[in-house]
């Protein structure tokens, strides 16, 4: 037993033993490989590593070329639509699905969009907004602004709610709050409603921590 184990070892170093010489023409090689050569290395693979991630950034962001129209019932979104579409007013009725279309960006690149008519009655509006947001570059809120007094706390709360679900996407779209109807005489200004929103907003996040407080509230307390 004792002179097979010898061998072993006779034979592992051996073998360890041939391959020494190269491993030491190895190691001066690296030891003495201009400092230069190999900061340029790095900067070439720094520069691969980041059109890598650069591509893959713009891929997924090319997957995200859809605009919605939210807001609530009457609000004006599908004659927002129509005129986008095709600069022509049209009589229009309540949404109870969605509409969608190619829409043409007039720059010199000739890029297109989908513009997606969501519908805004209390029952449909989550649902679809859940379907279709996560192709959402961009999200037009739109406001009635003659029905905007009697309104505001439904808007705002459907606003909050646009807004907790967009920033909760890895590629939060931009977003844009559309004072329509600016042309009815008792329409309330675009300045009004950013102040009465901001105030209703500020009201819903201090419930939500007051509720979050109250819920981790310890009973002994």
């Amino acid at each position: 037993m004792a002179s097979a184990e010898s061998r072993r070892m006779g034979n592992g170093g051996s073998v360890g033993g041939a391959f020494q010489p190269y491993l030491d023409s190895l190691r001066q090689e690296l030891q003495q490989r201009d400092p230069t050569l190999l900061s340029i290395v790095v900067a070439l693979l720094a520069v691969l590593l980041t059109l890598v991630f650069w591509k893959f950034i713009r891929s997924r962001r090319s997957s995200q070329r859809a605009v919605l129209l939210v807001g609530l019932c009457d609000s004006g979104k599908t004659l927002l639509f129509v005129r986008l579409l095709t600069g022509l007013y049209r009589d229009t009725q309540t949404s109870i699905t969605d509409s969608s279309a190619l829409y043409r960006v007039n720059n010199t690149r000739g890029a297109s969009l989908t513009l997606i008519d969501l519908p805004g009655h209390e029952s449909l509006r989550l649902q679809f907004l859940e379907r279709f947001k996560a192709s959402a570059r961009a999200v037009v809120f739109v406001v009635d602004s003659a029905a905007f007094q009697r309104e505001v706390k439904d808007v705002a709360e459907f606003l909050y709610q646009v807004l907790i679900d967009s920033m909760s996407l890895k590629n939060t779209p931009s977003f844009l709050i559309a004072c329509n109807k600016q042309d009815i005489t008792m329409a309330k200004s675009a300045k009004l409603i950013q102040q009465q929103l901001e105030k209703e907003l500020s009201m819903n996040f201090q419930r939500i921590i007051l509720n979050s407080l109250l819920v981790s509230r310890s009973p002994f307390l």
